[in-house]
């Protein structure tokens, strides 16, 4: 397990799930990256953390890579990464 992982009890993103959703704020749609910035694939278990608090949502299925979950950030996963 990578650090930052592990689920918190305060509905706050674990430092490894803001990175993950800090990098939909840039991208058209809220696209979630499939790597990281090491070119290292995202944990599944962060992603789907993600999903499970309804800070993603699975956005299309992709044909050439079917184990892949491509996401797309939601409302509520902007207001979890505000700095507000």
């Amino acid at each position: 397990m990578r650090g930052g992982e592990a689920e918190t009890s305060s509905g706050v993103p674990t430092a490894a799930q803001m990175t993950y959703l800090k990098r939909g704020l840039t991208q058209p749609g809220g696209k979630l990256p499939l790597f990281d910035a090491e070119g290292q694939a995202v944990s599944a278990r962060t992603v789907r953390a993600c999903i499970e608090k309804g800070w993603a949502e699975p956005w299309f299925d992709n044909p050439i890579k079917p184990d892949w979950l491509v996401c797309r950030l939601t409302r509520a996963g902007r207001a979890a990464i505000s700095d507000d």
